[in-house]
């Protein structure tokens, strides 16, 4: 499921790649994007740079043109050598882009266009996007502030759907909600109004060193295009990487309560939490100070 970890990687090994690199040439099977490069050809631009922005991948070529792309559920970019064999059929071939030793292809992407820097400014969605939780300028003290302030906005608002919405937090996904939230000991169902300033803080924290966990990358120089399963335990046992995702009926690896899951937010998202470490708190409720027992002190879990 590619989340803003996902995506970090991807920019990351594309910019190894085909940054800087000449581009020698372009296939589509998207016919918008089809359409811009019959009218001003990729193939002799150079790729300037490649990055990520929270869930979206940038592509920015020379002469302003910027592809810009989005995963969602089933998206990828995979890079071959020229003459490597494709992993997948090219029936799910959405965007390729040549170089004279790298092919840099896009399956399955359902989300692909094309700005320049006056369009994407003006875009709907990508400039709007609230703090990278991976970007270098990120800091726990704004993520709090964006966290706090949207509360405020919306006091009734659950906080596992706020901590989905990508215009408050950049990058979090499904499996980050339900990670993030239980390492605070907060039930993702509260509302805004009940999440403390310190709970606010753990979660940030918590996001920032989870997603920068899993972008290590030890390769030096060398093209990183995949790093393993995601991980927040400090378990190297691929059964063993999650606290609560994906684990509903199994006992919590902390108290042993059993994991509990259920869909949540217009989305029908499944969230997935430990009714004991993670106790509930509702209207007039307040929210027991992090660092007692029912909450995770810092430094006790995650990476």
């Amino acid at each position: 499921m590619p989340e803003g970890d996902t995506i970090y990687r991807a920019a990351r090994a594309l910019q190894k790649a085909i940054g800087g690199r000449v581009v020698t040439g372009f296939d589509t099977g998207l016919a918008k994007l089809a359409r811009v490069n019959e009218d001003a050809p990729l193939a002799g631009r150079t790729v300037e740079k490649v990055e990520s922005r929270g869930k979206w991948c940038l592509i920015f070529f020379s002469g302003d043109l910027i592809l810009v792309t989005h995963m969602l559920m089933s998206g990828s970019w995979h890079l071959y050598r020229m003459g490597e064999k494709w992993w997948m059929g090219r029936d799910r071939m959405r965007v390729v882009i040549r170089t004279a030793e790298w092919e840099a292809v896009g399956f399955n992407i359902p989300v692909a266009e094309f700005h320049t820097a006056r369009s994407l400014e003006r875009s709907s969605q990508v400039p709007k996007l609230g703090p990278d939780v991976l970007s270098d300028e990120f800091t726990v003290e704004a993520g709090v502030a964006r966290l706090g302030a949207y509360g405020r906005e919306n006091p009734d608002a659950e906080i596992a759907v706020v901590l989905l919405n990508q215009r408050v937090l950049a990058g979090l996904g499904n499996v980050y909600k339900s990670e993030v939230a239980f390492a605070a000991g907060v039930n993702p169902f509260r509302a805004m109004r009940t999440i403390s300033q310190r709970e606010m803080e753990v979660m940030v924290e918590v996001s920032q060193r989870y997603m920068k966990a899993n972008v290590v990358d030890g390769a030096g120089d060398g093209i990183v295009t995949y790093s393993g399963n995601r991980r927040t335990t400090h378990s190297s046992n691929r059964e063993e990487r999650l606290w609560v995702y994906g684990r509903q009926g199994q006992e919590c690896r902390r108290c042993g309560t059993t994991v509990m899951m259920r869909k949540q937010g217009v989305q029908a998202r499944s969230t997935y939490w430990c009714p004991e470490c993670q106790p509930w708190v509702g209207m007039g409720e307040t929210a027991a100070p992090v660092g007692r027992a029912r909450v995770v002190r810092r430094g006790k879990i995650g990476c």
